[in-house]
């Protein structure tokens, strides 16, 4: 069927793209390539309405960032409960590990807005409209968070040299 092999060929050529922005979200490769695997269900559910949209992959991250609000909601109510020790997890390996790690703390406007223009690499222009913003606002959020960026290094850095 055309739409099986229509959607294969954009499952390929978005499916890393849409795991990186879900892993800017949080900071967690398994929780992000849950998150992205949930919105391909979704997108194959409704394949003929999604595949019209000017903005395919827009939607899917849409329903990702839905997904992940949803999903730290839940954890805000299972914090209200004593929390259970975390698992161990290894250290990061490579660069985008540790900035994900880093983008975790920031304001989620500005967490998607940096994992937008930066991981996705979508322009400036693309990211305000894929966020529904003005476009100097998304400038102000992607220097908010650099600048916040920058802070959270440099206390890495002084933790590390203590």
């Amino acid at each position: 069927m055309g739409g099986t092999d229509e959607f294969d060929e954009f499952y390929r050529a978005t499916v890393r793209r849409l795991v990186r922005y879900a892993f800017g979200l949080t900071a967690d490769l398994v929780e992000a390539q849950d998150l992205a695997h949930e919105a391909y269900a979704r997108a194959w559910q409704h394949w003929s309405r999604v595949r019209a949209y000017d903005a395919p992959e827009a939607w899917l991250r849409t329903v990702v960032t839905r997904l992940a609000t949803d999903r730290w909601r839940q954890i805000s109510i299972r914090w209200k409960r004593p929390p259970q020790p975390p698992a161990s997890q290894p250290p990061p390996g490579d660069d985008r590990l540790f900035v994900a790690g880093l983008l975790a703390g920031l304001p989620l406007d500005q967490r998607r807005a940096l994992t937008l223009h930066y991981l996705v690499d979508l322009s400036v222009e693309q990211v305000a409209a894929e966020m529904g913003a003005n476009l100097n606002t998304v400038k102000s959020w992607l220097s908010r968070g650099r600048t916040a960026l920058a802070a959270r290094l440099t206390e890495q850095g002084e933790t590390d040299v203590r």
